[in-house]
């Protein structure tokens, strides 16, 4: 199975991009399934069909679904969901305050996790889709198992063991499965933690940056690129939407195709050797299976959509003489943008308003970080024996 997530600035033409993309790879017999993560659902309106909380037929070979929190919760996490809002009425939160909070932060990226996981283990689809939402939420999806675990141990006291001493009585009181919620909360964990397991492989899970010539949505794709390649996922493409054709140079779009060609330039030689994939302005809006369809080929003039177009190694860790090495990706930064820490088997990297922890083998506690070099775009870490461990 293949797994294509497009992202990008808000307004870029991501849902488009990924319908045309699904249509073109369900017109060449693969079985396709596009999905949102967006709350601001758009996929029904670029496909014209009406989709639900479920896969939904479009066309032959082509499904669609719009994730929907609520729905998920109910049909599979429903305990957990009662555990939630238990937990916050026990801490004094009024009835409907604690059924909205019971969605925990980040539920919708998880939520869309989980559904992948399951297409993943049932591996019915030959390729999934996924429009996300704009690049910061993409990226909080993409961080989410990492985190998550983190938020609900701290909303709870005590350890494993004593927070199912407790559900269990609390149930035996009142009759609430919070032990059961319990349970679920840790399968979701672990469910979390498999399907980021496939998103880093790049033979099944590829990354696309859909942008415009813009200066702003060059700066924002450049920005995901990074983050993107700090985290360990493949990017594979950078599509560039909405092209305004020469012709326009006699219209009131004459300054802003000037400064196209500019971006365009830009967009090549800072994300090469990844392959750029241009896309002519249509001159009106593209949904429907014709006009997708239309846009899909023009697309992918000289590829298979469903292909892995470019691969990387963002990130790996070598053997060398009186330690390891490890090389980390991180294009479009200055030796000044970025820290390093090391905890116990924990390696920090924060940059800007993102933070990666590498965690390494359990052997590395007893490893000091010795030294860091920054060969543009390779941050080169050392970590030795400590010597006082």
């Amino acid at each position: 199975m293949r797994i294509i997530l497009f992202t990008g600035k808000g307004g870029v033409g991501k849902t488009t991009i990924a319908a045309a993309t699904a249509l073109q790879a369900a017109k060449q017999g693969k079985k396709t399934l596009v999905i949102s993560t967006d709350p601001a659902h758009s996929l029904s309106d670029a496909l014209d069909v009406e989709l639900q909380p479920e896969p939904t037929p479009v066309l032959p070979n082509l499904w669609g679904q719009e994730f929907d929190v609520y729905y998920s919760m109910q049909k599979y996490w429903n305990n957990m969901r009662h555990l939630m809002r238990a937990l916050f009425r026990w801490q004094g939160v009024d009835n409907i305050v604690a059924e909205e909070l019971s969605v925990l932060p980040g539920m919708e990226e998880a939520s869309a996790f989980l559904w992948l996981e399951k297409y993943y283990q049932e591996d019915e689809y030959d390729l999934i889709i996924i429009d996300s939402a704009p690049t910061g939420e993409t990226l909080t999806l993409l961080s989410l198992p990492q985190i998550a675990q983190s938020w609900i141990m701290k909303a709870f006291p005590g350890r494993k063991f004593a927070m199912r001493t407790f559900g269990k009585g609390v149930r035996m009181v009142t009759g609430v499965p919070l032990d059961k919620g319990l349970e679920e909360m840790e399968q979701l964990f672990e469910k979390l933690q498999v399907i980021q397991e496939v998103f880093l492989r790049p033979d099944i899970c590829s990354i696309r940056i859909v942008a415009n010539p813009e200066r702003m949505v060059v700066r924002e794709a450049k920005r995901a690129y990074t983050y993107l390649q700090l985290y360990g996922y493949n990017v594979d493409a950078v599509i560039v939407n909405r092209i305004l054709p020469a012709a326009a140079a006699d219209t009131v779009f004459a300054k802003y195709l000037e400064k196209q060609s500019t971006y365009l330039e830009e967009i090549e030689n800072s994300f090469a050797p990844l392959p750029i994939l241009k896309v002519g302005h249509q001159g009106e809006e593209v949904f429907g299976e014709d006009l997708l369809a239309k846009l899909g080929l023009i697309m992918y003039a000289e590829h298979d959509p469903a292909a892995v177009l470019h691969q990387d190694k963002p990130f790996e860790i070598n053997d060398v003489k009186g330690g390891f090495e490890i090389k980390a990706r991180l294009p479009f930064v200055e030796e000044d943008d970025f820290t390093l820490k090391k905890y116990g088997d924990e390696l920090i990297i924060d940059l800007g308003n993102r933070r990666r922890t590498i965690f390494l083998p359990r052997f590395a506690n007893y490893l000091k970080l010795d030294s860091h070099r920054f060969e543009p775009p390779w941050l080169i870490v050392k970590l030795t024996e400590d010597k006082k461990a």
